[in-house]
């Protein structure tokens, strides 16, 4: 009897230990755990604390498994139903609310953005910038900036605390320092609206015309803008009742629900060759559960869970639906990989999401032409094959480390295909 019992433990045990990948032809099931090893060496190695992942086609996860230590203060482990802050991730939820609101024939993409935001009327561009004094000069646009421009970041708007250009910083930080305490537009618990943020900031001078080249900017949070004005609703509502509803994501908020606040992933950084909790004097790490909570960045501010995350990418391999409903048409869905860029900028960006050109399987990238892929700021990363019918995603919290697992993990994924 005792051995009936324990053979029943062990038979249990190898069942919930298996339970994390499910059989699929697409994947040799073999491969697929060379993920572990991946994982468990860069948890050993103290490359990462730990991550979730999550491997699916376009019907089903085969593979989702947590790793490594996510509160070193409680040694308390990472789940696969943790909440992760996915901040530029959330560029690609705006842009299909956008998406959403030019199929019903609200908005054109090349419509003016001061169509719908007067202030963006009178935009300039930085001509020069004087260090001493801050005072700077600026020329006319040969350009009005459209819809288009904003979802492909070529609208010559720059991206603040992390811009590029020192003179366009420099000149946000002062601009924002009027009426933001912290000033970062990004993660925010200050009792204050996108709306204000961006009608203040539409007077900062842009890099260049728009649409003379690509530069990562806050084009997405002028968008999420957009889309209250267009709408009547605040973003949160908007993409509750269009996207999150729809597509069965329970997890995914601006600012998460009191009940669902011990699932909030901690940030971590290493300090002294030990992981620790992650502090910025630029703003509150902790903005998905504190503050005022009504500061809805399109650009950077949702936080999700691997599984939500999933079932809004699988859409996008599934020719615009989610099990029998259609969110976007077929047609719409195709245009979403279709570059938005001309050949002479030398990357492939959509109207939602980045693309793998030809041109970048020649230099290393793996997977098919027009892969869609994108990551956020504090080390998420997700891509999507619309030819192999493929989904990976991979979640850690962390900042001010050096980490590949992301690009190891997605070798990974594409090496353990049978076909």
């Amino acid at each position: 009897m005792k051995n009936i019992k324990k053979l029943l433990i062990i038979l249990l045990f190898f069942q919930i230990g298996c339970s994390n990948i499910k059989n699929n032809d697409a994947f040799d099931k073999q491969r697929l755990t060379l993920i572990d090893k991946l994982i468990n060496e860069s948890i050993d190695n103290k490359t990462i604390p730990g991550a979730v992942v999550l491997v699916a086609d376009n019907q089903n996860v085969v593979f989702h498994k947590a790793y490594g230590i996510k509160n070193p203060l409680t040694n308390e482990a990472f789940k696969v139903d943790d909440i992760f802050r996915i901040a530029s991730m959330t560029k690609a939820i705006t842009s299909l609310g956008v998406i959403k609101l030019w199929e019903k024939g609200k908005i054109g993409l090349d419509d003016p953005v001061s169509n719908y935001i007067p202030e963006f009327k009178d935009a300039k561009v930085l001509d020069t910038y004087n260090d001493e004094d801050t005072t700077y000069t600026t020329t006319l646009p040969s350009k009005k900036i459209t819809i288009r421009h904003l979802l492909t970041h070529t609208s010559g708007i720059g991206y603040g605390f992390i811009d590029g250009n020192p003179s366009i910083k420099a000149i946000y930080h002062k601009e924002k320092q009027s009426f933001m305490k912290n000033g970062v537009l990004c993660f925010c618990d200050e009792d204050i609206s996108i709306g204000e943020t961006i009608t203040k900031l539409s007077n900062v001078p842009l890099h260049h015309s728009p649409g003379e080249r690509f530069t990562y900017g806050i084009g997405l949070d002028v968008l999420g803008y957009l889309i209250e004005i267009v709408s009547g609703k605040n973003l949160d509502v908007y993409f509750n009742d269009e996207i999150f509803e729809p597509l069965e994501m329970r997890d995914t908020y601006f600012y998460l629900p009191e009940n669902k606040y011990d699932r909030l992933v901690p940030v971590l950084t290493k300090k002294n060759d030990k992981w620790v909790i992650f502090e910025d004097d630029r703003f509150n790490i902790n903005y998905p559960i504190e503050g005022s909570k009504r500061f809805f960045a399109g650009g950077c501010g949702l936080s999700s869970t691997l599984k939500d995350y999933y079932n809004f990418l699988s859409i996008f391999i599934n020719d615009g639906k989610f099990k029998e409903n259609q969110i976007i048409s077929k047609m719409t869905n195709a245009l979403l990989f279709q570059n938005q860029l001309p050949e002479s900028f030398n990357q492939g960006v959509g109207l939602a999401f980045g693309l793998t050109r030809e041109e970048d399987l020649y230099r290393g990238s793996v997977g098919s032409i027009n892969t869609l892929s994108w990551g956020g700021y504090f080390n998420t990363q997700y891509f999507a094959d619309p030819e192999k019918k493929i989904v990976g995603i991979i979640y850690k919290q962390t900042q001010n480390i050096q980490d590949n697992t992301s690009d190891l993990f997605k070798r990974s994924v594409f090496n353990s295909l049978v076909n």
